[in-house]
């Protein structure tokens, strides 16, 4: 909202100063509404008016501190000022106390009303968007998936909706962060494969040696160490789904092995001649276009081919700017409810940063900051928690490693402690996020409610 701008509802029965009025706010950036009477002026208020009163005392009928009272019934957070005569301070002085927003004495200079607009206006815009967050934050409690109305979003539900049945294969295009496993996990609950189990492998966390053990599994003595026959991913998922995150990421070796099981839906564990069938229904996600050969890289073109049955693609957060709010106000009290605290409010530092940020990190980043503001922090805080640079004089191994426990320990900072939101922030495996830990002898618990020991909750 710009400066000065803002809905204002104009009351007086003085026809020329209520025109007079009307042309100093409209010239301030205001939309005026004039009326010449208290009983006209109360057909454009109501709960959801997101605007100021400005209202004469003395008028014939209703005057204005009847005008107020009727005002306060129907929304006590409608900021109402009072122009008043010499005669009338006294009773303007009374019902400030009764909750009046300001009065200002005739005769008065134009500036000091719309300073007061101002003040006003942006006190009642951060009301109702507070509101509107709490009324978000209750609709997404009620399960509403895939949070946001916009055109986009509400296409992708319908086609999720569409093909949740379907037993095709289906790949997931998004920039990091934008909820690919969201939609993987919706397209297996809302399908008939909800009963058997949702199985999901990053392909970028694990290294050559244990994915294929992890997708594929083995019989016990396979290999050096294979003490017990392991059950595959894929094999678990049978009569499920299994989605794959970072497909881009899977080793050549690996992407020959995937396309043989997909194109005959069973595959043979290693160490056994037994060729196992699947109900098979996979969900690979990527955040790059795999159908450029410049961004493909080394995945195979037929791979790519065969995942490429549906393609969906979900739109970064920026294209999306209308669904902010209703995201920030489901996130803030899912924090809120993690953290134990009251909702907290949005102040102006905080709605200007949801405004004006790019959210290269999309919806992660937004629930993380959500996080922050539920924890009392905000983007003042946040520009301040920057790293800190270790001493140019110490080793170069030192140096990094004293970078990089600076950096874990403000992960766990910004997350209360949270180990998944440090692990989701600084996208590293929770194996190595937990290696790091040790070595440099942090404890989450000392980043839990003010430092209490609590046991190190591992996210699942």
């Amino acid at each position: 909202m710009n400066e000065g701008s803002g809905l204002v509802a104009l009351v007086d029965d003085d026809a020329d100063l209520l025109h007079a009025t009307m042309q100093l706010l409209e010239l301030a950036g205001f939309t005026v509404v004039a009326r010449d009477a208290a009983e006209a002026a109360l057909a454009v208020v109501h709960r959801d008016f997101d605007g100021v009163v400005v209202s004469d005392i003395r008028m014939p009928g209703m005057n204005g501190l009847q005008l107020f009272d009727r005002i306060k019934a129907i929304d006590a957070d409608i900021p109402v000022i009072l122009v008043t005569g010499h005669g009338d301070v006294d009773l303007a002085v009374a019902a400030l106390k009764d909750g009046v927003y300001d009065f200002i004495p005739k005769p008065y200079a134009g500036d000091r009303l719309v300073e007061a607009l101002k003040r006003a206006s942006e006190k009642r815009r951060l009301v109702m968007e507070n509101r509107r967050l709490r009324e978000a934050a209750a609709q997404a409690a009620d399960g509403l998936p895939l949070i946001g109305e916009a055109p986009s979003i509400r296409r992708l539900r319908e086609t999720l909706r569409q093909i949740a049945d379907m037993d095709v294969d289906v790949l997931v295009e998004g920039e990091t962060g934008t909820g690919k496993e969201v939609v993987a996990d919706l397209l297996h609950r809302w399908g008939r494969r909800r009963a058997k189990p949702f199985v999901a492998l990053n392909c970028g966390a694990l290294p050559e040696t244990v994915i294929e053990s992890e997708l594929f599994g083995h019989e016990a003595g396979a290999f050096t160490g294979a003490q017990r026959r392991r059950i595959g991913r894929v094999e678990h998922s049978s009569g499920g789904t299994l989605f794959l995150d970072e497909i881009e990421s899977m080793p050549p070796a690996l992407q020959v092995k995937l396309l043989r099981v997909l194109e005959t839906r069973s595959l043979t564990p290693l160490g056994s001649n037994e060729t196992r069938r699947l109900d098979l229904r996979v969900v690979a996600a990527t955040k790059v276009d795999l159908g450029r050969p410049d961004q493909r890289g080394d995945f195979r073109e037929d791979l790519y081919f065969r995942l490429n049955v549906v393609t969906l693609r979900i739109p970064p957060l920026r294209e999306r700017r209308g669904d902010i709010p209703m995201l920030f106000g489901h996130f803030l009290g899912k924090a809120a409810e993690r953290f134990g605290r009251p909702v907290a409010k949005v102040n102006v530092a905080v709605s200007d940063h949801l405004q004006s940020h790019d959210w290269p990190g999309n919806v992660r980043e937004l629930a993380h900051f959500a996080d922050r503001v539920a924890l009392g922090l905000g983007p003042d805080d946040e520009a301040e928690a920057t790293v800190r640079l270790p001493e140019p004089s110490a080793a170069l191994p030192e140096r990094v490693g004293q970078y990089e426990a600076q950096l874990i320990r403000d992960a766990l900072r910004d997350h209360g402690g949270d180990v998944r939101g440090a692990i989701d922030a600084l996208g590293v495996p929770r194996k190595t996020f937990y290696d790091k830990l040790k070595r440099y002898g942090i404890a989450a618990s000392e980043f839990r409610n003010g430092g209490d020991p609590q046991p190190v909750r591992e996210p699942t």
